[in-house]
């Protein structure tokens, strides 16, 4: 079985460094052909360096970007790299800062060789953030499932069939939100635990406004579901406060129809001709290994 972790990247060498090197220590006694691909964000800093620990992975190369695109457009240009570009029967995205933890990685491909040809989700179970940014994750939660009535209870970190990356390549969502898209068009995914760890080096880069960001992302693609379920909230909303209507208890609906107007704005970027020619953003490769 061929395995590539696909590793999104911008300005945290060392932690990829550290990344690549507990990648190979974990993987050493398993009987797999595993082989890592890093797409470089437009970094400003330099990241192709010495890695001296990389005698368990097949191969390891780094394309680099022309320009910043952002974490889920660099996952979806990776797909599509390795798609055309690589033989391979699993792809396993994961984040380069530690957060994705690497003895994960033989649970991902122990249970893949049962699967056959069935992709396994991530599910957290357990997160290393604050309090605060955990109670707005179960909210980010709670809104996502109560406006599309989909359960996404994992992130990027995941290892995806090689049917499941051409289906979320034949998808324009994917070019906006990874874990919408691939609960758009996989029905059948098979859960892990996962243990989200503590970044490497320095906070996280998950602000507050990037989860709100993240949660309308995942939204925006099932925008359908959402306008008419939206719909339903409004009539039994209005019919609720008719004779106490007030200033107040319009917020909600105010609230409402500013989420509807991110989530068309934010599906705007679902843009086909950008996805499709993804790769000519590529400005080169450096093959470490």
């Amino acid at each position: 079985m061929k395995y590539i972790i696909l590793i999104p990247i911008y300005n945290d060498r060392e932690s990829l460094k550290l990344l690549i090197e507990n990648i190979n220590k974990e993987i050493k006694d398993l009987n797999s052909d595993i082989s890592i691909v890093v797409v470089n964000d437009g970094s400003s800093q330099q990241v192709i360096d010495s890695y001296p620990y990389t005698e368990n992975i097949n191969s390891f190369e780094i394309v680099n970007m022309r320009e910043n695109i952002g974490h889920t457009r660099c996952i979806a240009t990776g797909l599509k790299y390795i798609f055309e570009k690589k033989e391979f029967d699993f792809v396993i995205p994961m984040d380069g800062d530690g957060e994705d933890r690497p003895d994960e990685i033989k649970n991902f491909i122990k249970l893949s060789e049962q699967m056959s040809n069935r992709s396994i989700i991530g599910e957290r179970v357990k997160r290393s953030e604050g309090f605060f940014f955990q109670l707005c994750y179960q909210f980010h939660k709670f809104l996502t499932y109560a406006f599309t009535g989909q359960s996404i209870k994992f992130g990027n970190f995941t290892c995806l069939s090689r049917s499941t990356v051409k289906k979320l390549l034949e998808e324009k969502s994917t070019w906006n939100s990874f874990s919408g898209s691939l609960k758009k068009v996989e029905n059948d995914l098979e859960p892990i635990p996962s243990i989200r760890g503590k970044r490497y080096f320095g906070p996280s880069k998950m602000s507050f406004f990037s989860l709100i960001r993240h949660s309308l992302s995942i939204i925006s693609v099932f925008r359908k579901t959402v306008l008419v379920r939206s719909a339903l909230f409004i009539v039994f909303y209005i019919l609720l406060i008719k004779s106490y209507a007030s200033v107040i208890t319009s917020i909600p609906l105010v609230l409402l129809l500013i989420m509807i107007y991110s989530i068309s704005s934010l599906a705007l970027r679902e843009n086909v001709e950008e996805f499709n020619n993804a790769l000519t953003n590529i400005h080169d490769i450096d093959k470490v290994k």
